[in-house]
Parts: C-alpha cells; structure tokens; sequence
C-alpha cells in the first residue's frame, strides 16, 4: 500500500461522546481503568501501572503516520460537555499492504452498559474506512468477553473464526473470536 496521508481530526464527536488524542493530563484517568484486574483479564496482559499508562500515552500523543504495519492511532473517550476520559479506542494497521486494521476498545467499568463502546468504535470505524482507507477491520476479543461481543454484532461485524485455545492467560488457556468487516458492507 502507498503511504496514506490520513486526516484525522483534532476531535471526533459523536452524539454524546468526544474522542480525542490522549493528553499527558489523561494519565490519571487512564490509569484508573487500566489498573483493573477485572478490565485486564481478556487482554492476556497483566493491568497497567502508572507508568506504564504514561510511556504509553506519551509515545502515541502526536498520533500516528498510518503508513507501516503496527502504526496505531490511540484515542481516549470523553462525555461532551464533562470533564475526564471514560475509555478510549484504537485502531491499529495490521497490515499496511492489504489495508486491513485492528480495533479494540477498553472502558472503566463504571460506564459499561451505556452504549459508550459501541458509539466510538462505530465513529473509529466510520474513520478508518472514510478516512485511512482501510479495506478490512477486525476485532479479535476473548470469547468471554461477551460485552465486546455484542458491541461487534450492533456493529453489524461478522464472527469469521473462532480460535480455541489459542493463547494463555496466566494458567488459563484462552480462546479468541475473530469478528471483521470489509469497506463496502460498511458503506451499505
């Protein structure tokens, strides 16, 4: 693939919510859903620490080229009109090539079950597709998972696999699903 010259706005609303670059003034507010054991625990990673949210914000604060495999475009979640960051998103260029990406959301559990997740990943996606000329989006969550589950179903992705013990988290084997969708079952 040739390097795409993505725009990506300062800002993308939606309805309710506003998502935008982290900030180094989000590390806090990141920090207190990624500290989680229970927001890690279908991640196969252990919860972040302080630091580790503040190397991570800082490394993705001035976004992303969108040029090589890898490239990702992290950005936190706000409620419009409301002060802090309730999650965020992100969109990762798995292969440039092949135009295909990544998405993936995380949420402070206290906003689960207000459709947070499934607005900004379907502004994200709107994005991608729009915006950075991405052919195919896939999510890859654990079967557990079945909160993210249904954010892929509402929008309106496919289940292409199902993958069984496929990675281990800690002593447990876990199993992932493969949820995609291409541009132009996006635009119909």
């Amino acid at each position: 693939m040739t390097a795409v010259s993505p725009y990506v706005p300062a800002a993308i609303a939606t309805e309710r919510l506003v998502l935008r670059l982290f900030t180094s003034g989000d590390v806090d507010d990141r920090h207190s859903y990624q500290c989680l054991p229970e927001v890690a625990r279908y991640l196969y990673r252990p919860p972040l620490t302080r630091a580790g949210c503040a190397e991570s914000i800082a490394a993705r604060a001035g976004g992303t080229a969108w040029q090589s495999d890898g490239d990702a475009l992290l950005l936190a979640v706000c409620r419009a009109e409301q002060p802090g960051v309730v999650g965020e998103v992100v969109l990762t260029l798995a292969t440039a090539r092949a135009r295909q990406a990544e998405i993936g959301w995380i949420f402070h559990p206290r906003y689960a079950g207000q459709g947070y997740a499934t607005e900004a990943a379907r502004a994200l996606a709107s994005l991608a597709f729009a915006q950075l000329g991405v052919h195919r989006l896939f999510a890859r969550l654990d079967v557990l998972n079945t909160a993210s589950v249904r954010v892929c179903e509402r929008l309106g992705m496919r289940r292409e696999a199902h993958l069984v013990d496929n990675d281990l988290d800690g002593d447990r084997w876990g199993s992932e699903y493969i949820y995609a969708t291409l541009a132009h079952e996006w635009q119909a």
